[in-house]
C-alpha cells in the first residue's frame, strides 16, 4: 500500500513549476489530487499528465486571494470526497517579480503579492477547515522560502510575505492540534524548475553553488520527497515545524 492511498490532497498553484512536482509526487503515493490554480488549463494539462501515468488527479479554478473563489472549492471538494486529507499552500507569486531596492516596490505589486502569498494560505486552509476536520488527522503544508533567513535583497515583499508564512504555520498547529490536524511548512532554497528565472545570472548561481554543502542545482525532485513526508502517517508527531531544504546554504 502506498502513503496516500484514496486521499484527498488539495494542492493550490498546481499549474506548474513546483506545485506542478508535488502534485505527480502525490498522486505516485496514491493520493487523489485535487489540483487547484489560477489558470484553469494549466492545470488541466497537469491533470491529463497524471492521469496518462496512471494516477488520480481533478482540475478547479482557485483564486487563492479571492475568499468566494476559495469557497467554491472547498463546496466542490466536500461534495466529491467529503473529507480532506491533505492540503499543499503552494500558490505564489514569484518568477514574475523584477528585483528591485524595497523603495522602488509598487504598492499595487506589495499588494497583488500579499494577497496571494500571504492573504491566500490562511484563505484557502480557511476555507477547506470543515474537511480536513473531518480527516481526523490531516495534515497541511505551508511552503514558505529559505531566502527569510538569508536576507537577500531584491524582492522584499516577497521575503516578507514568506516570513509571514513561517509565523502562520506555527500559529496554525497550535490552532488546530486539537482537531488532529498538522500544520507544518516546507522551506525551499534555490530550486530551479521549468518555470524561467531570468533574475539568476551564471555568475549568481556559481556564488550560490559555492555557499552550498551540496555543490549542484536543486530541482523539484529535491523538494517532493518532503511533502511526502509531511503529508503522510510517517509525520504524525510533526508539527509547528519548518523544515529547510536547501542543500545545506543555511543551517538553522
Amino acid at each position: 500500500m502506498s502513503r496516500l492511498d484514496g486521499r484527498a490532497v488539495v494542492v493550490t498553484g498546481a499549474g506548474q513549476g513546483l506545485g506542478r512536482a508535488y502534485a505527480h509526487r502525490i498522486a505516485e503515493d496514491g493520493g487523489i489530487v485535487v489540483l487547484a490554480d489560477v489558470n484553469e488549463q494549466a492545470v488541466e494539462k497537469v491533470a491529463a499528465e497524471i492521469g496518462e501515468a496512471g494516477g488520480t488527479a481533478r482540475a478547479r479554478r482557485l483564486d487563492v486571494s479571492d475568499p468566494a473563489s476559495c469557497a467554491r472549492l472547498a463546496e466542490a471538494v466536500v461534495e466529491e470526497f467529503g473529507a480532506v486529507h491533505g492540503l499543499v499552500n503552494n500558490a505564489a507569486i514569484f518568477s514574475t517579480i523584477t528585483m528591485r531596492p524595497f523603495w522602488e516596490i509598487p504598492v499595487e505589486e506589495w499588494d497583488r503579492l500579499m494577497a496571494v502569498n500571504l492573504r491566500g494560505p490562511w484563505l484557502v486552509t480557511s476555507a477547506l477547515l470543515p474537511a480536513l476536520r473531518a480527516a481526523h488527522g490531516a495534515s497541511v503544508v505551508n511552503v514558505g522560502s529559505d531566502a527569510v533567513w538569508l536576507g537577500r535583497p531584491g524582492y522584499l515583499h516577497y521575503i516578507a510575505s514568506k516570513a509571514g508564512v513561517a509565523g502562520m504555520t506555527h500559529s496554525m498547529a497550535h490552532e488546530l492540534g486539537g482537531d488532529d490536524i498538522r500544520v507544518n511548512s516546507l522551506s525551499p532554497g534555490a530550486t530551479y524548475t521549468e518555470v524561467p528565472r531570468g533574475t539568476v545570472t551564471p555568475e549568481q548561481k556559481k556564488s550560490m553553488h559555492a555557499a552550498q554543502a551540496l555543490h549542484r542545482d536543486a530541482g523539484p525532485e529535491d523538494m517532493v520527497g518532503v511533502v511526502a513526508f509531511l503529508l503522510s502517517d510517517d509525520s504524525r508527531w510533526v508539527t509547528g515545524q519548518t523544515i529547510s531544504v536547501n542543500g545545506g546554504i543555511l543551517h538553522r
